[in-house]
């Protein structure tokens, strides 16, 4: 046996894209995966999950041939067939469906399954080339993206290494110890070498707040009154940087003015936090020069989440943080690698008057909501690659009604046969991240990384890429990009955006791209015209839905609040060893998330007759789920807390907490609220009858 190893890039959905040294055994089979110690991000660590791919790459459940359904939808009976039939019968039905009702019947979707700027993104080259419906890609980042936009006006911020020479980290609504490692690697540096103190704000303990100084257990959907008050307290105890704010922002004395009444009173009586707690937080916070705010995906999940990450992100302007190093605020790193994606994208191809549709309203689409279809014709086909709506999305018995319609024809490309896949009339096999070429951009560092084919895939397993090049060619659409090969476009697309060729790329592994110390802390203005920071939002410029938007930071109360019927707050959070839906069907990770569990506290259990281990039935108008309890004291009374995504057949009576999640878009512009739900909770055994069960 002879190993070598060699570099490649962690393509899962996550901003921390990990560089990867990877032994590969007789240039067949993958053994260890470690983090690269020389990438100054990754640092050599990695998360359990990616450790352990061998045990996924070499799954014997991976789908390895093409598959047609010959049995009821979802019934998961299917039967080989050739490429060549299953890309005719595609292709076929494509055609046939554009001719009867037109090209926008026909809707590709996908998602962030891979992270692969040519093998997640191309599916869009054959969408325009072919005049199909258009997708917004608004389920994960969309709401924070808008809640960022209105205040910084672009997408980078402080480089993240900077965490390590902090005094203070303040990671919002995040859980690093479990979804995103390299995070916590620069936190444990400057609490190692700093002395620097650690505070969570999130609804419920995590791993990372157990870690944590302080944790702030606020009510899910409160955050932007939070962050009023810890302004309201810099501008009352003189923490505010008022000459940083003339130079750099738009209205502080409207702000000052607007935050008057909106102090840590205030903000307990919406939030459940105690007054001392809040102003102890703020305190800390304004007094802390070096207070860097890691700002996360999940406080944005809800119906005001813009508004929520909009407050957050005035912190570092109020208190003037921008300026020192190790202080700020970050999201995400999206604006700094100026990207041309025509050739990836078939962007030069590409109609705006071809309607735009909302994917995580996939089951209002299939149901034939007009909301969504406007005035064009209903869906009839669907292409999916890198994503598993039908467990993924909210509303999920709607997206199952959807999927149900026996005048819809479902093509899945897939690794597994997820939940989605079962759903199909077709379904071919994909390949994984080392047995293809792709690149990639770090959203939560600042690395161009090109992980190259390490293997080749089991059976006849093929790439995004060429899926997509094969159906353009009996489809007819015309791009240049059809005739490359993946390493051809990453080379193109990197000299087309003003980088070093591929060839380059792979002789340095990497390329850092994060921007000068002024232009990463905004010293040089911000992404507005202005130059300025915006306190006061225009959502208007933002996206559609902003007529309820609050202009100045507040509490915007239109959350699915608590209500007599419905009592409990629920958090659809992510869970520790699943990705998504991604590695669920591993064994290991499996056996370390136990089973799907509602984390209830002891006070509301006591009150409803639930106890630890017993079954629970969660519910709201949309449908129900029932899980097994955990007495759990690490947040509020009134909240409850499901991590996930399980598989719905892993849910008993076969569906999935996102059952319970409603597709409402949120404004201004759209995006999944996973975690604002109000929730009904009975004890199973309280119930009666229970003939059904």
């Amino acid at each position: 046996m002879t190993s070598i190893t060699r570099s490649s890039v962690c393509p899962h959905d996550c901003p921390s894209t990990c560089a990867l040294e990877v032994e590969v055994i007789d240039g067949a089979r993958i053994g260890a995966v470690r983090g690269a110690a020389a990438n100054s991000y990754t640092d050599g660590v990695i998360c359990a999950k990616v450790s352990r791919y061998a045990e996924r790459i070499h799954h014997p459940g991976r789908v390895t041939q093409p598959l047609l359904r010959t049995g009821p939808r979802g019934s998961g009976q299917f039967r080989e067939i050739t490429w060549e039939e299953a890309l005719d019968r595609v292709a076929g039905n494509f055609t046939e469906v554009a001719a009867r009702h037109g090209s926008e019947a026909v809707w590709p979707y996908y998602f962030a399954g891979t992270m692969g700027l040519v093998q997640r993104d191309g599916i869009h080259r054959l969408r325009h080339a072919m005049r199909y419906s258009r997708q917004n890609t608004s389920i994960c980042s969309m709401i924070c993206q808008a809640g960022w936009k209105a205040g910084a006006g672009i997408f980078t911020g402080p480089d993240p290494r900077e965490m390590q020479h902090a005094d203070l980290i303040i990671v919002w609504g995040g859980n690093p110890v479990n979804t995103q490692v390299n995070v916590m690697t620069h936190i444990s540096k400057a609490r190692k070498q700093r002395g620097a103190r650690l505070v969570v704000v999130d609804p419920y303990r995590t791993g990372t707040a157990q870690a944590a100084d302080m944790h702030i257990a606020l009510r899910p959907g409160t955050d932007g009154a939070l962050a009023c008050a810890v302004m309201h307290v810099a501008f009352r105890d003189g923490y505010a940087d008022r000459a940083y704010m003339a130079e750099f922002a738009d209205t502080p004395a409207a702000l000052e003015a607007h935050l008057a009444s909106r102090g840590p009173d205030w903000a307990s009586a919406i939030t459940g936090l105690p007054v001392a707690q809040i102003e102890a937080f703020a305190k800390l916070y304004c007094a802390t020069e070096r207070a860097f705010i890691r700002v996360g995906y999940g406080f944005s999940r809800m119906r005001n989440g813009a508004s929520n990450l909009h407050a957050v992100s005035c912190l570092p302007t109020v208190t003037g943080k921008w300026r020192h190093e190790g202080a700020g605020a970050f999201w995400n790193n999206r604006s700094i690698y100026h990207w041309d994606k025509t050739l990836i994208e078939g962007l030069d191809v590409c109609d705006p008057s071809i309607r735009l549709m909302d994917m995580s309203r996939i089951g209002a689409v299939l149901t034939g909501d007009r909301r969504e279809l406007g005035d064009g014709p209903q869906v009839h086909s669907l292409l999916i690659q890198n994503v598993n709506p039908v467990t993924v999305a909210p509303d999920s018995n709607r997206v199952l009604r959807g999927f149900a319609r026996e005048d819809l024809f479902v093509c899945v490309h897939e690794q597994f046969m997820t939940e989605t896949a079962r759903m199909a009339d077709v379904v071919l096999p994909a390949t994984m991240f080392m047995e293809h070429d792709d690149i990639y951009e770090a959203g939560g560092h600042s690395h161009i990384q090109i992980g190259a084919k390490l293997i080749e895939p089991p059976g006849t397993c093929r790439s995004n890429h060429e899926v997509l090049q094969a159906l353009a060619h009996r489809l007819g659409a015309r791009h240049p990009g059809f005739d490359m090969t993946a390493m051809e476009i990453i080379d193109a697309t990197l000299k087309a955006s003003g980088w070093p060729d591929a060839a380059t790329v792979l002789e340095r592994r990497w390329i850092d791209a994060q921007p000068s110390f002024a232009d990463s802390h905004f010293l040089n203005g911000f992404g507005h015209p202005d130059r300025k920071f915006h306190f006061t939002a225009d959502w208007a410029a933002i996206g559609p839905h902003h007529h309820a938007m609050p202009a100045l930071p507040d509490h915007m109360a239109i959350i699915d609040e608590s209500t007599a019927e419905r009592p409990f707050r629920l958090v659809a959070a992510p869970a520790r060893q699943f990705l998504n839906t991604s590695f669920t069907e591993l064994a290991s990770s499996r056996k370390r998330e136990g089973r799907p569990t509602a984390l209830i506290h002891p006070d509301d259990a006591a009150r409803l007759g639930v106890v630890e281990g017993g079954r629970v039935r969660l519910g709201n108008a949309q449908g129900e789920v029932i899980v097994h309890a955990r007495m759990f004291d690490g947040l509020q009374p009134g909240v409850v807390v499901v991590e996930s995504i399980w598989p719905h057949a892993d849910f008993e009576g076969g569906i999935g907490i996102n059952a319970l999640v409603s597709d409402d878009p949120a404004p201004p512009v759209g995006g999944a609220v996973f975690h604002d739900t109000a929730v009904w909770v009975r004890a199973v055994a309280a119930e009666m009858p229970m003939a059904a069960e």
